[in-house]
C-alpha cells in the first residue's frame, strides 16, 4: 500500500490563494480544480493582465457556479510592483468586499501563490523576446520580492509552514535530448535553447535563489507539453485540430520528427495541487505523463479522429533552433507525493478533439484577423 505523504501546507478557512495568469489555459483549469477540491472558505484571487492569451470565457462556468462566490478577478500586470504589493498587504480595493474577508496574520493577505502568468509561445519569443523577459523574469522577481517583504521571512525561514509559493515552469529549460538519452530529472543541467526557455530558466533560478537566501517557502514545477480544452489555437494541438475542422493546411515544422512529452492539463493541475500541499520548500518537481509522441504522429492522430485527409499536412521551414526531443522523469513526484497521471494520451486527445468540435464559437472568436496576421508571419507557406 502506497504511503500518502504528510500535508506540509494545510489549507484552512479564510485563506487566500493568488493565482497569476488564471484566465489562461492552465490557470483556468487550476482555478476550477482548486475550487472543486478545496471545500472550505478558501478564496482565489486571479491576477491577470488579459493579454491575447487570457480569456475570461475560460472561467465563465466558474463564475456562475457555487465556487464563483470564492473567486475574485484583478485585472493587472505582475510587473506592476505597486499592484502586487497591494495584494499582499491587503490594501487593494478588492479586499473591501465583504466576501473577501480574511483571517490573516498581520501584514499579509495572501497565503499561497501559484505563479502561472507568462509569455509562453516559443514562436513569438523568436520573433520578439522583449515581452518574454519583462513578464517571465521581471514579473517573477517582483512577485517573489513582494512575498518576501510582506511575510517578513528571515534567513531561518521561521514562517515556512504559513505560506507557499509555486513557480510553474517548463521542461524546455533543460534543452534538447537525443533520441536514446534518458529523460530529464530535476538534477539535469539547465540548457535553454529558445528565448522563451531562457526567460523561464532565469525565473526558476530567481525563485530558488529567494528560497535559499531568504528562506522563502518556494517550489518550482517543470511540466511537459500540456493539451486539453480552452488552449489557445496558436498552440500545436488546438491549431491542428481547428485547422483540420476548417479544412485548412496543418503547418508541420521540418520533418515533423520532433518529440514532445504530452500531458493532459487536468493531470498537470492535479500535480500542482499536490505540490502546493505536500511539496518540500526549495525543491523542484518534474511533472510528466511519459507520453512521448512525434509532432508528425500527433498530426496524423488528429486527422484520423476527424476523418480528414493526410494531405492537409504541409511541411514548412523548421523553427530556428528547434529542440529535437523533450522527455521528463516524474519519478520524484510519483514516489514522494503519490501523484500519477490518470489520462492516457489516446483518451485525452479524443476528448480534446471532441471539445473543439463542440466549441467552435469559442475558438473562432480567437482566430480573428489579428490571429491570421500572426499566422501568416509565422508560417511561410500561407
Amino acid at each position: 500500500m502506497k504511503r500518502i505523504p504528510k500535508l506540509l501546507f494545510a489549507w484552512r478557512r479564510s485563506m487566500a490563494l493568488l493565482v497569476t495568469g488564471g484566465a489562461g489555459f492552465i490557470g483556468s483549469h487550476f482555478i476550477r480544480l482548486f475550487l472543486k477540491k478545496q471545500r472550505s472558505d478558501g478564496k482565489v484571487i486571479n491576477l491577470d493582465k488579459l493579454t491575447y492569451s487570457g480569456n475570461l470565457e475560460n472561467l465563465r462556468d466558474v463564475e456562475q457556479s457555487e465556487g464563483g462566490k470564492r473567486y475574485f478577478l484583478v485585472r493587472g500586470d505582475v510587473c506592476d510592483a505597486s499592484l502586487v504589493a497591494s495584494l499582499f498587504s491587503g490594501s487593494h480595493p478588492i479586499f473591501q468586499s465583504p466576501a473577501l474577508k480574511l483571517e490573516t496574520p498581520a501584514g499579509c493577505s495572501i497565503h499561497a501563490v501559484n505563479h502561472l502568468a507568462a509569455e509562453s509561445h516559443v514562436d513569438r519569443s523568436i520573433q520578439d523576446a522583449s515581452d518574454f523577459y519583462r513578464t517571465n523574469v521581471e514579473g517573477t522577481r517582483i512577485l517573489v520580492e513582494s512575498a518576501r517583504k510582506f511575510w517578513g521571512l528571515g534567513a531561518s525561514g521561521t514562517a515556512q509552514n504559513r505560506f507557499r509559493y509555486v513557480q510553474v515552469s517548463t521542461d524546455e529549460v533543460y534543452g534538447s535530448l537525443e533520441p536514446r538519452q534518458p529523460r530529464f530529472t530535476e538534477e539535469s543541467p539547465l540548457k535553454p535553447n529558445s528565448p522563451y526557455a531562457a526567460s523561464k530558466a532565469a525565473a526558476d533560478l530567481t525563485v530558488l535563489a529567494y528560497a535559499h537566501t531568504y528562506g522563502l517557502p518556494a517550489l518550482v514545477t517543470r511540466c511537459g507539453n500540456n493539451y486539453g480544452p480552452y488552449q489557445h489555437p496558436e498552440k500545436f494541438i488546438p491549431l491542428f485540430i481547428t485547422n483540420a475542422i476548417e479544412e485548412r493546411l496543418l503547418p508541420l515544422y521540418g520533418d515533423g520528427r520532433q518529440v514532445r512529452d504530452w500531458i493532459h492539463v487536468t493531470d498537470h493541475c492535479r500535480a500542482l495541487l499536490e505540490v502546493l500541499g505536500r511539496g518540500e520548500p526549495g525543491e523542484v518537481y518534474n511533472i510528466g505523463a511519459s507520453e512521448e509522441r512525434s509532432n508528425l504522429a500527433v498530426a496524423e492522430s488528429i486527422l484520423q479522429r476527424l476523418g480528414k485527409s493526410r494531405d492537409l499536412i504541409r511541411q514548412v521551414a523548421d523553427r530556428a533552433g528547434h529542440d529535437r526531443r523533450y522527455a521528463l522523469d516524474a519519478g520524484k513526484l510519483e514516489s514522494r507525493l503519490g501523484w500519477n497521471a490518470e489520462q492516457s494520451f489516446a483518451e485525452g486527445l479524443e476528448s480534446t478533439v471532441g471539445w473543439y468540435q463542440e466549441n467552435e464559437a469559442w475558438w473562432k472568436r480567437i482566430k480573428n484577423a489579428e490571429f491570421w496576421q500572426y499566422y501568416q508571419k509565422a508560417y511561410k507557406f500561407v
